[in-house]
């Protein structure tokens, strides 16, 4: 377990810490200051070099929580109630990242591609959206893993 946690807890960090300084400060600065041309640009290249990372950090957060979890607590049933929120809501992170990569990420890249700014621009919209919503689930999560333990008892 010396090994899992902190490569669980780097994983979260980066993969999460990324998000918050996405939504939090650059979407704001790019918004201000670029035209869609550029803005929509920058995005894709932003997202090209944190997606890799969101990839690993997925499988890290997953192997080693899932270790962690039938390796020494013994399965679902030995681990805590806010153990099973964390990994529910992790599990839900996951498949919303999935989509913005798949679906969303994916139009924006064409549209670019295309010189099609506003397909790129309803693109960047919803991932915006969803990366907000990621964003919340992952400082709640982050809240209910650190503090999890002493609130359940």
């Amino acid at each position: 377990m010396s090994l899992s946690v902190p490569l669980h807890v780097l994983a979260v960090v980066i993969w999460v810490g990324g998000m918050f300084f996405a939504y939090m400060a650059l979407r704001p600065v790019a918004a201000s200051q670029l035209e869609p041309p550029a803005r929509l640009s920058l995005w894709v290249g932003v997202f090209g070099r944190f997606f890799p990372w969101v990839w690993a950090c997925i499988l890290t957060i997953l192997a080693t929580g899932l270790w962690m979890i039938f390796h020494v607590f013994g399965g679902f049933a030995g681990i805590a109630l806010y153990i099973h929120a964390m990994f529910g809501l992790g599990v839900v992170m996951m498949l919303i990242f999935m989509h913005v990569f798949f679906a969303p990420y994916g139009r924006l890249k064409r549209a670019v591609a295309a010189e099609d700014w506003p397909t790129g621009g309803k693109a960047l919209a919803q991932i915006r959206v969803l990366v907000g919503i990621n964003t919340v689930i992952g400082l709640l999560t982050i809240a209910i893993a650190s503090a999890g333990r002493y609130l359940v008892g």
